[in-house]
């Protein structure tokens, strides 16, 4: 290899220092037409040319050129989060539920996104570039999780507003602080489900206590049923009342003062 390096130099590099080109075009066909001098060139030993020998032994054995040019890839580990997705430059890929808190492969191609787990692929997403979302296969959901997926964010926020205005307060609040909806669906159907182990009105009272001390979740609400704090009037604060002048014979009042001459001398 070494040596071939060096017969290049010598007969095209070295050959073509002198000479001035004006476009990379135009160097490269100077190139080209001494490279096919030196291969046309004998060698000095061998009764044959590096293109004859190139024709007859190298080209027949050569294998058709891949269908797809060759795509570059970078490759991470990523660990499998509760919700069953991998996250990739601030995006969220799914991977079957299995995997929860597995470490995986990620093959990174400017297209695609590749999952692999113990050499084996287990999951392969289009590539996206948007920041806080979610792309999710529904065949990578857990049972438990599919049986969410007949409900809507706006449904669920449907429900809670028969309860109070409170209550689809603190629901889409819920909804909308989460990178998924899904995730919060939980959470918001624990809270909803409250209603039946106490009343509607309770829990529309509970979800106001809890906007007010910004307690957004269901271990929040249930905790302001369970020591009875929706009963308590104590949120909305209680308006302070002006206080009242205090009338008495023996108080003579700012306008006396006023009215006293002052002896300056």
């Amino acid at each position: 290899m070494e040596s071939a390096v060096l017969l290049v130099e010598r007969w095209i590099l070295a050959t073509l220092r002198n000479r001035t080109f004006f476009s990379l075009s135009e160097l490269n066909q100077a190139i080209s037409e001494k490279l096919e001098d030196l291969n046309s060139r004998p060698f000095q030993k061998l009764s044959t040319t590096r293109k004859a020998l190139f024709e007859t032994l190298d080209k027949p054995a050569l294998k058709p050129l891949p269908e797809k040019p060759y795509e570059y890839a970078e490759w991470k580990k990523a660990r499998v989060n509760i919700d069953y997705h991998i996250e990739v430059d601030h995006h969220y890929y799914s991977v079957p539920y299995q995997l929860i808190k597995q470490q995986v492969d990620v093959r990174l191609t400017q297209t695609t996104v590749e999952v692999l787990f113990k050499n084996q692929r287990v999951a392969s997403h289009a590539r996206s570039y948007q920041k806080g979302t979610f792309t999710t296969l529904n065949e990578h959901l857990s049972k438990s999780h599919q049986a969410y997926l007949d409900w809507t964010p706006s449904r669920m926020i449907r429900w809670a507003s028969k309860h109070g205005p409170h209550t689809e307060q603190l629901i889409t609040h819920i909804l909308e602080t989460k990178l998924h909806p899904h995730q919060g669906f939980r959470s918001c159907l624990g809270i909803l489900r409250l209603a039946k182990a106490y009343s509607p009105e309770r829990l529309e009272a509970a979800c106001a206590f809890a906007l007010q001390i910004k307690g957004y979740s269901y271990k929040s609400v249930e905790s302001i049923l369970k020591t009875g704090l929706d009963r308590k009037n104590r949120f909305p604060e209680q308006v302070k009342q002006p206080v009242q002048p205090i009338l008495h014979p023996n108080l003579r009042g700012k306008e006396y003062y006023s009215n006293l001459s002052v002896d300056t001398q």
